[in-house]
């Protein structure tokens, strides 16, 4: 039974899902975008997130304790240096994961997990903070007046002209 076992097994022997979790991690610092499938990446979140959290404070301990777990010293000299600097003020999630729909040939969930901070496409964007208005302001209205003031002109010249042009055109055509 299994009773208090939490955690997905994803089909693979103890041994094999440490190196299996082992190497996508490597492979998430090194590449910081990885594509698997949804289970598999949600235990990555897991297996990832303390390794990366650790990382933010650069001893010696955290660095062995890191190698432990991902058993290859180029990805841990990444982590430690690009990567923990990138994430030094976020407090945690550090990873992001995707569904990008199913795989062709088995119809498994598949997705793309990557390092929050190095994504180009979104998440990058500042946003803006709300100015904040008082009624008794008047310096916000003149300047939505005067652009509501042209406007509307602009629009009644270009109806003009293209109503007088509209009824030469039905008057040759009714001729004809």
């Amino acid at each position: 039974m299994r009773h208090g076992k939490k955690f997905n097994h994803l089909g693979r022997t103890a041994s094999h899902r440490k190196a299996m979790l082992s190497n996508m991690a490597t492979s998430l610092i090194t590449h910081k975008r990885i594509n698997t499938t949804v289970a598999k990446a949600k235990e990555l979140k897991k297996y990832v997130e303390p390794l990366v959290t650790r990382s933010k404070v650069d001893s010696t301990h955290n660095r062995r304790m890191v190698f432990s777990y991902l058993q290859d010293k180029y990805a841990v000299t990444e982590l430690f240096s690009e990567v923990a600097v990138k994430v030094g003020d976020r407090p945690g999630g550090y990873t992001r994961i995707i569904k990008t729909g199913n795989r062709l040939g088995d119809n498994a969930d598949m997705c793309m997990m990557e390092l929050v901070d190095y994504n180009e496409i979104y998440g990058n964007e500042k946003k803006e903070a709300k100015k904040s208005t008082r009624r008794g302001k008047k310096t916000a209205a003149p300047a939505s007046e005067a652009t509501k003031v042209e406007a509307p002109e602009a629009v009644v010249e270009e109806s003009t002209e293209a109503s007088v042009d509209a009824p030469v055109e039905n008057n040759e055509n009714e001729a004809e």
